[in-house]
């Protein structure tokens, strides 16, 4: 499969997991958004502590301006391969395209080890 054209940097399969798993414990401890439009909305009022992103979005314009949009406000993103991985971790029975931690609630030891492995990951 090719990569998508958005996708900035490889995120490895370790870190995937642990967002994931920070998603799934926030969902239950914290606050989450689902969905694009609702993770634009916390992205755009800085109430977000990571967001997470999936590539098999088609078309992939319909997450395409989430990586800018989170560089923009200094919020970190990291990828995750696929739509239904994103939307269980979410609470969902169906795929969702992007998530966004609000609250870490219990992960936020978690969320802040994913941030700091991310930047580390961007940073080169």
């Amino acid at each position: 499969m090719a990569k998508p054209i958005f996708v900035k940097f490889d995120v490895p399969d370790e870190i995937e997991s642990k967002a994931l798993e920070a998603l799934e414990s926030a969902r239950d401890t914290g606050k989450i958004k689902k969905g694009t439009n609702e993770v634009t909305k916390a992205i755009e009022r800085g109430i977000v502590q990571l967001v997470l992103i999936s590539t098999d979005v088609q078309p992939e314009e319909i997450v395409a301006h989430i990586p800018p949009l989170c560089d923009e406000k200094g919020i970190s993103y990291v990828y995750v391969k696929r739509q239904t991985d994103l939307g269980a971790a979410s609470g969902l029975d169906v795929g969702s395209a992007a998530a966004a931690i609000v609250d870490a609630g219990r992960s936020k030891a978690l969320v802040d080890e994913v941030v700091e492995q991310l930047k580390t990951i961007r940073s080169g």
